[in-house]
């Protein structure tokens, strides 16, 4: 039975991402931290093939897969149908049950999950959720659309050029001479949208370029070309929307050349600091443009703010924008956000309070 006098809340997780093990690690976070006074929590796991179950799984359960096998879990989906509000339960015994749903945290990273589709079913279902919508969700997933809306709101961004795959098929020659032409050696090679390191290529020559590029299209259709910058990374953590508030920089210091995925989730060998090593007025600069950078793509609850600080010069320019970052215990957001006196349990607390208050504007 549901408790009457508790929100209930959803955590998604899991996913049919690249990030999938990541969520499950993230998502722990959440289970560990929220408030259980206030909330009644519940836990649905998306699998790699994309099946969608409630499960009673532990935190170490989640994080470790395991989660999976359990004999309690049931088949469920999110019902886009407003009179459910919820989720429908398929038991056991072949009943259905339905479950009312308060606010969904959908502890998903990259595609199918932090690029507007949950997004999208959420607002389907009226049902409150963390973070991003529709719109910005899909904008800063795509590498390329995220770039052109930053160079139009004149938020500083390396150099950087986009190709689709009719385009790259048709012309391999043309769309090679025109990255080097515009933004030189050495240069990197993304798929649009596949989210976090995944198919991301450095490369310092024409062959080099060609089997990156070919590398990225096999994790998306469209690819996009950005200028090396020797700088400086580091990242902000923003939350809200009106205003967007926005955290001072922090800075990992990774142990490989670019930042991988297996540093940043597996290897443990980066470390955070916060602040970031940089001058006051470089850390409120970098702070500025986070917020900029946040409410021009229409980012709502929370989002990390990626940049560079180019060596020599000091310039600050925009990497990219992620909707759902990492919420690992080493993560950057929730360490930046505890750095400004937000615990994760009262961060919950307040991105709970932000969806709830989103929905209210929207629907009176």
């Amino acid at each position: 039975m549901q408790s009457e006098n508790k929100l209930c809340v959803v955590l998604l997780f899991g996913g049919m991402s690249s990030e999938h093990e990541v969520s499950r690690v993230s998502v722990g976070n959440f289970v560990n931290n929220i408030d259980r006074t206030k909330y009644e929590v519940l836990a649905v796991g998306i699998t790699k093939e994309g099946r969608w179950l409630y499960t009673e799984a532990t935190a170490a359960q989640m994080a470790d897969g395991s989660w999976e096998q359990l004999a309690g879990n049931m088949p469920c989906i999110l019902s886009p149908d407003r009179a459910d509000h919820g989720m429908v339960l398929f038991t056991p015994e072949g009943h259905v049950e339905k479950l009312h749903v308060d606010v969904v945290i959908p502890v998903l990273h990259g595609l199918w999950g932090e690029d507007g589709t949950v997004q999208g079913l959420l607002e389907l279902a009226g049902i409150p959720y963390v973070g991003c919508g529709v719109l910005a969700s899909a904008a800063c997933m795509d590498k390329g659309v995220a770039n052109a809306l930053f160079e139009a709101n004149d938020i500083p961004h390396t150099k950087w050029l986009a190709a689709n795959r009719w385009q790259i098929e048709s012309d391999l020659e043309g769309v090679c001479a025109g990255v080097e032409a515009k933004l030189g050696w050495p240069v990197f090679v993304k798929p649009a949208n596949a989210g976090s390191s995944v198919g991301i290529s450095k490369v310092s020559n024409r062959e080099e370029l060609k089997k990156a590029i070919a590398l990225a299209l096999e994790n998306d259709r469209k690819v996009v070309f950005e200028a090396f910058v020797d700088g400086q990374e580091v990242e902000c953590a923003v939350i809200g929307s009106d205003p967007a508030v926005a955290t001072r920089p922090g800075e990992i210091l990774a142990g490989a050349e670019f930042y991988t995925y297996d540093d940043k989730y597996k290897n443990g060998v980066s470390q955070t600091v916060i602040p970031a090593h940089l001058p006051e007025e470089k850390l409120d600069e970098v702070k500025t443009y986070a917020a900029m950078a946040y409410t021009a793509l229409g980012c709502e609850g929370l989002a990390r703010c990626d940049f560079f600080v180019e060596k020599g010069t000091g310039r600050v320019m925009i990497n990219e924008i992620n909707t759902f970052p990492g919420f690992t215990s080493i993560s950057m957001y929730p360490k930046l956000m505890e750095h400004e006196g937000l615990p994760v349990p009262a961060l919950i607390d307040r991105l709970i309070e932000l969806a709830l208050e989103r929905t209210e504007k929207q629907h009176g």
